[in-house]
């Protein structure tokens, strides 16, 4: 297994991978990400440096981004306001590749970059609904902040998220 930062070559494969986790997420009942999100970030990330992938044999198996900053991030009561953080987003596994501990990996790869870059956390946010993603940051050592960010979408459409970090 290859991991190493993104290139814009990888985009079409990026791109359909994210497309099948929405697919999977869907069919659970987990519908949070869509034709909008996270695809047209992707390319950001990558001309940015921040997008990250694991690759084995050609294939993609999971990707994230590393964020300086985050919308949310004066939502959340944190352990340590202030103290520098970087955020993890639009953190995805291939659908092909779930229940197989690429997640926790790729958890360890986050928090080794984000070390290395003199963070002293590792910050996310977690949409309230999304149990088995809760599920997995909790059991790699995550704690939830206290407080909710809400994200307004549209006029109607309101994600509420958690907080969770690590400290490095």
């Amino acid at each position: 297994m290859e991991f190493r930062r993104a290139v814009l070559e990888d985009l079409p494969q990026l791109k359909s991978m994210y497309g099948e986790i929405v697919e999977h997420m869907e069919k659970d009942g987990n519908a949070i990400w869509d034709d909008v999100y996270p695809c047209s970030y992707l390319e950001a990330d990558i001309e940015c440096g921040e997008l990250y992938l694991l690759q084995k044999e050609g294939e993609i198996l999971s990707a994230f981004a590393l964020c300086s900053s985050n919308a949310g991030e004066t939502a959340i009561q944190w352990e340590k306001y202030g103290s520098k953080a970087l955020y993890l987003d639009r953190f995805g596994v291939n659908a092909a590749y779930a229940r197989k501990g690429i997640g926790s990996l790729m958890l360890e790869r986050a928090k080794d970059i984000a070390n290395t870059l003199g963070a002293e956390y590792l910050r996310l946010f977690v949409v309230e609904s999304n149990v088995p993603a809760q599920n997995l940051y909790e059991k790699n050592g995550f704690s939830q902040g206290r407080g909710i960010y809400e994200e307004r979408i549209e006029a109607d459409y309101v994600l509420r998220e958690y907080g969770y970090e690590i400290k490095l």
